[in-house]
């Protein structure tokens, strides 16, 4: 079929480049997914435009002092000890209540940032996760099975601290789709 080397080769050049082309994009793309937010190393979700518009998040890290723009927001550990995989919904303490950052889960309601697991109990320093090393290419988090999530953790948030439902992110604006 093919006459000499020359032609071989020229066709698997021609094979590699093509597959090159098409694999790349989709792994720079996934690189750009999540990112890791000191100083516990929880992910930020790069993805949704409402907490990371033009890919670069609302804020550069997440501390108990951390005044989150927009709430609620969204961190993932994805090594969980609860192994929920879920990720937290993010908000800002009242001034009124103390301040902070808080962070809902499903077991445990609100609750002060950051988890228990994520500090040095003798000394209180952040103690960072140790992320997967396939952190960076981990996909967005589906909006399958979170249907529930943000609406429930949004109207407990509104109902102990008084906030109003209409001045706290929906999961269409977490996700960035458009209204029905």
């Amino acid at each position: 079929m093919f006459k000499g080397k020359k032609s071989l080769i020229l066709l698997l050049s021609f094979i590699t480049l093509v597959s090159i082309s098409i694999v790349l994009p989709a792994l720079v793309q996934a690189q750009a997914n999540w990112a890791a937010m000191p100083p516990y190393n929880v992910l930020w979700p790069l993805w949704s435009p409402a907490l990371s518009p033009a890919g670069t998040p609302l804020v550069t890290s997440l501390t108990r002092n951390t005044i989150l723009p927009v709430q609620p927001a969204m961190a993932w550990d994805p090594l969980q000890p609860a192994g929920t995989g879920k990720p937290w919904a993010l908000y800002n303490t009242p001034t009124a209540f103390g301040g902070g950052l808080l962070y809902f889960d499903l077991y445990y309601g609100m609750n002060p940032w950051p988890p228990s697991y994520m500090v040095n109990s003798a000394t209180g320093a952040p103690k960072p996760i140790t992320l997967p090393l396939s952190w960076s290419v981990l996909l967005p988090t589906a909006l399958k099975g979170f249907e529930y999530f943000f609406p429930l953790a949004n109207a407990l948030y509104s109902y102990q601290y008084g906030v109003p439902l209409t001045s706290l992110l929906t999961n269409a604006d977490i996700w960035g789709l458009p209204p029905l």
